[in-house]
């Protein structure tokens, strides 16, 4: 689980990987429809917290 909540930028950049993952050949780690495109395969993964990607935050001081 995450412990903090990513912004919407890091939130499109996830899902956008992970849907290029998924129309390239990756397995989908969700139970999902045969005529379900890739993009909403990646939000359901998002949503559910099984995403296997991350966000790196680098904070300047």
């Amino acid at each position: 689980m995450q412990s903090r909540k990513d912004t919407r930028f890091e939130k499109a950049r996830l899902i956008g990987s992970r849907a290029l993952q998924i129309s390239m050949g990756a397995t989908p780690l969700v139970d999902f429809d045969v005529n379900e495109d890739s993009i909403k395969i990646a939000i359901r993964e998002y949503e559910e917290g099984v995403l296997p990607l991350n966000a790196v935050v680098i904070q300047n001081d």
